[in-house]
This record gives structure tokens, C-alpha cells and sequence, in this order.
């Protein structure tokens, strides 16, 4: 059977060798202080196999026709894009933020368009060599990592005119049964607790950077890869528990110490053949554009977890029908209503590749995910300013609970008489944990740079809108132009770009 459980997934891990280092120590998967990530992929191994999810946490192999986690399926269809989304933002809401799983979907997807793609046009042999690959993905329910983030060095420079041309991953040796690939990956997300890392180019490169074209998929624990992790995770409690306590997350530093990648686990070597170097490109772009159209699920989620903390708290501190209290909470649904339709609206416009895979609209994901990135912190901003400065300073947990202290921090916490001391308790120490945490820290940086900040997605549409066929509706309002061509949408498709991209890299 293909859908696995949780249990399944924690055996797996305990069988991979150590190469986690904490603070200078080396550790295994078991490390208590990996517990809040595992807790977050529970839910998502949890959920696929309950029946009140099963119709978005699931999917059919196009492989094997058999029953498989959605996160591990390849988008072939509006409807696939759109569960695919729901589900996010469903399993968020559970997660009280990122469900961290996201990435292996989305890097999956992106390589079944462009290996396909390199095929047609070179004649190479990879798009099977994907498949075989994805069906091993899929039959055993992995946990996937997509490592796409290279240190970059001096950000002005490409990185073949790096002082040391090992910060951004480069292949040291191309032969005939595999690559020799050296460097970092930072900010990776989920990759300590990840079966699997899948190793893509963060950037278009030149007819000068072939040896950083290069993708590639590894297990977590293989040879040569050291994983340097900061794990995170919320105030563990004593007596109150609740689902938002157990939730954490790690953050990997991967490094490929001349790690030895097998050719049939190659995506792309273009030191090995130039020809390949532009797919590098493209294969940063649309795992991008992939990640940010599920970016449009989990922000609202997110929009929506801080939402309902404040809903919550301005009920609990009695000032819920005042004005202003509902004008910020409309602005925080209004986001995320917005940022949802944008991924819906991109799912019904998506374009089908060669491959059989469907591509989203581009500049409405990437309107989402902009609008998504500049709202964070102005969310937080609102829940800190309806729950006021207790978020910050409210005393530990035991003291509520106390036989000395207990009864009078309870009395003085007291605010809407209709709620008890401890759901007024609960609610604070749940905030508490939202605004103040370790964790909260992350997770507003994630909010604003996951994905793509709001710069790059300004890049992204930039680069895909055609601002000449915009034009033409003001040339023709202003007489300088006499007809006006039907106008619908300005924009480029991924499949157009690259062609134009290839044309760019041909002519040099």
C-alpha cells in the first residue's frame, strides 16, 4: 500500500545514519528537540488516513493508479491544483502556521514539466528517470526536502564570479555514473526530519555557470551531507496542554562535503552538457512559482490562525463589537480571502505542459504571495494590539495552578465573566505562543522571505507581464495608436520564457 502512517514514517527516520549537528553536537532524528517538527508531519500523515480528509489529503497515482498521499502526487489537473491548495491551508489551520510538507510536492512538480521538457529538446533520458524516481517517492510516502536556497556570497556577482566558487552548489565532476557536487544550501525548512533532500538551482544561470546547473535528490543521511540545525519549538507545558504546544520547527544548513550523487538520481548536469544549463533556470522558476501557489493556501491559513486569536481575545477582553476591533479583524479576513482566490483563480487558468502537468497562472500566484508577504506583519501588529501587553509578560504556567499563587492569578486575570480563569488562561498562554515565542520570530521572517519575498515576487511579475501589450490601451485612448486590439492579459507563460531564455543563451 502506498499511503503510510505516521508510525511508518517515524521507523524511517530512526533507521537513518546521524548527520544532524546541534550547537556543535552531533545527533540522530530521535533528538527531543526535533519533536515539534515530527508533530507538524504527523498531521499529515495523520490526516491522510482519516475519512474526513481523505478527499483532499489523498490522490490517484497517473503511475500506479494506486491511492497516494496528495503529497506526493503530481498535479494533473485544475482540480489536483485545487485540492492541492485546500489541503494546505486545511492542515495549516491544524498546525497553527507551515505544514512544512509543501516543498516535496512542489519540487516534484517542477521536475516532472522540466525534465520532460529537456527530453523533447535535447534528447536526454530523464523524464524516466524522474518517474522511476517518483514512483519510488510514492509507494513509500516520503517525506521530501527541496533544498533551493545557495549561501550566494556577494549578491551582485553570478556565481561563476564568486571569490570562492563554492558558495553557490556547483558539480566538481561530471562522469559517466554520476556527479560530484560541493557547497551549502541555507534555510532549508523540514530538511532534519525529511527522507529525502531534492537539491535545484536558485537562479537563471549564463553560458559561463554550467558546473552550478545541477539537480539532484539524495537520501537525508547519504554520504557527505552534514546538516548544521536550528530547531524551534513553543514553551513546553506541564499541565495545560494543547495542540499549538506541541508544534516546532527546524531549520537546516545543508552542506555537501564532495558528496557522490548516482546518475540515475541526476535531474540535471550541465557540466556535463551546456546545452542543459538553461533548464537550470526555468527549473528555479517554476519550483518557485509552484511553492508560492502554495504559499496562496497556508498564508490565509495563517491570516486565518491570527485572525481567530484575535476574534478570541477581543471576546475574552470584552471589546469585541467596538468599531475599530472589527475593522482590523475585516482587514485580516479580507487578506486572507484575497490571497486564497488568487490561488483558486490561478488553479482555473493554469496550462497544461507537454508532461501532462498543470501549471498555475503565474502572476496571480505571484500577486498572492506579494500581498500575503507585506500583510504579515501588520496581522501580528493587529493581534498584539487587541490582546495588549500580557501577550509578552504573562506569568509561567505554574503559577496559575499554584496552591499559593494559584486562586489570586487566577481572580486578577479575569476579564469577561461569562469565561472561565483557565479558557482565559489558555487563551493568553495560545497567544503568548503566536507573538512572543521563539518560534514567532520564525515564523514572521517566514511569513515576509518563504518562498520568495515581496521584491521577488515583483521580479517574477515584472519579468511575465507584457507592459508593451499594456500600453496599447493607452495609446489607443490617447488617438496615437487608432485600433485597439482585444485585450485580456498581458502576460508571458513559464513555457514562453524559457524559450526566450534558451534564445538569450544560444546567442551567447
Amino acid at each position: 500500500m502506498s499511503l503510510k502512517t505516521y508510525d511508518d514514517y517515524i521507523n524511517r527516520l530512526k533507521k537513518l545514519k546521524p548527520n544532524l549537528y546541534i550547537d556543535g553536537e552531533k545527533v540522530t532524528r530521535e533528538d527531543e528537540r526535533l519533536r515539534g517538527q515530527k508533530y507538524v508531519m504527523k498531521e499529515t500523515y495523520d490526516r491522510a488516513n482519516d475519512p474526513a480528509f481523505e478527499d483532499v489529503c489523498t490522490a490517484k497515482s497517473h503511475l500506479t493508479g494506486e491511492k497516494i498521499s496528495r503529497f506526493t502526487h503530481i498535479h494533473h489537473s485544475q482540480e489536483d491544483l485545487l485540492n492541492k491548495q485546500l489541503m494546505t491551508k486545511l492542515l495549516c489551520h491544524r498546525a497553527g502556521g507551515c505544514i512544512m510538507r509543501c516543498m516535496g510536492i512542489d519540487v516534484l512538480n517542477a521536475l516532472s514539466v522540466v525534465t520532460y521538457e529537456m527530453d523533447q529538446a535535447l534528447g536526454t533520458d530523464y523524464y524516466p528517470r524522474f518517474e522511476k524516481y517518483l514512483k519510488y517517492f510514492q509507494e513509500n510516502d516520503l517525506v521530501g526536502s527541496c533544498a533551493q536556497t545557495d549561501c550566494k556570497g556577494d549578491r551582485l556577482k553570478r556565481p561563476h564570479e564568486q571569490v570562492d566558487p563554492d558558495l553557490y552548489l556547483r558539480i566538481v565532476e561530471s562522469r559517466p555514473d554520476g556527479i560530484i557536487v560541493r557547497g551549502a544550501k541555507i534555510d532549508i525548512t523540514n530538511a532534519p526530519v525529511a527522507d529525502e533532500i531534492i537539491a535545484i538551482p536558485t537562479r537563471f544561470m549564463t553560458d559561463k555557470d554550467n558546473d552550478y546547473a545541477v539537480a539532484f535528490a539524495l537520501p537525508a543521511d547519504w554520504e557527505g551531507i552534514k546538516m548544521l540545525v536550528r530547531p524551534v519549538n513553543h514553551f513546553k507545558r506541564k499541565y495545560r496542554q494543547a495542540p499549538i504546544a506541541e508544534i516546532g520547527d527546524n531549520e537546516g544548513f545543508i552542506i555537501f562535503d564532495d558528496v557522490f550523487v548516482p546518475r540515475e538520481r541526476v535531474f540535471l548536469d550541465g557540466k556535463g552538457d551546456s546545452r542543459q544549463t538553461p533548464y537550470g533556470g526555468f527549473l528555479a522558476l517554476l519550483f518557485a512559482h509552484y511553492h508560492r501557489h502554495s504559499y496562496t493556501g497556508c498564508k490565509p491559513a495563517v491570516s486565518e490562525v491570527l485572525g481567530s486569536a484575535a476574534a478570541l481575545v477581543a471576546e475574552y477582553n470584552g471589546i469585541e463589537r467596538q468599531a475599530h476591533v472589527r475593522e482590523k479583524l475585516c482587514h485580516i479576513i479580507s487578506t486572507a480571502e484575497l490571497v486564497f482566490a488568487t490561488g483558486q483563480i490561478s488553479a482555473y487558468r493554469a496550462e497544461k505542459s507537454p508532461s501532462g502537468t498543470y501549471i498555475p497562472d503565474e502572476i496571480l500566484t505571484n500577486a498572492g504571495r506579494k500581498l500575503a508577504g507585506e500583510e504579515i506583519y501588520n496581522e501580528f501588529k493587529i493581534l498584539a494590539d487587541l490582546a495588549g501587553g500580557l501577550s509578552a509578560t504573562l506569568p509561567f504556567e505554574g503559577d496559575f495552578l499554584s496552591e499559593e499563587t494559584g486562586a489570586l492569578a487566577n481572580k486578577y486575570l479575569m476579564r469577561n465573566p461569562k469565561i472561565s480563569a483557565e479558557n482565559q488562561h489558555r487563551c493568553f498562554m495560545m497567544i503568548e505562543n503566536l507573538l512572543v515565542s521563539e518560534l514567532a520570530g520564525i515564523m514572521q521572517v517566514a511569513g515576509l522571505h518563504g518562498g520568495g519575498s515581496p521584491q521577488m515576487e515583483t521580479i517574477a511579475m515584472m519579468g511575465r507581464y507584457d507592459l508593451e501589450a499594456l500600453k496599447s490601451i493607452a495609446k489607443y485612448l490617447a488617438g496615437i495608436e487608432k485600433e485597439l486590439p482585444r485585450f485580456e492579459r498581458a502576460t508571458v507563460t513559464p513555457r514562453a520564457l524559457l524559450e526566450r531564455y534558451r534564445r538569450m543563451y544560444e546567442k551567447k
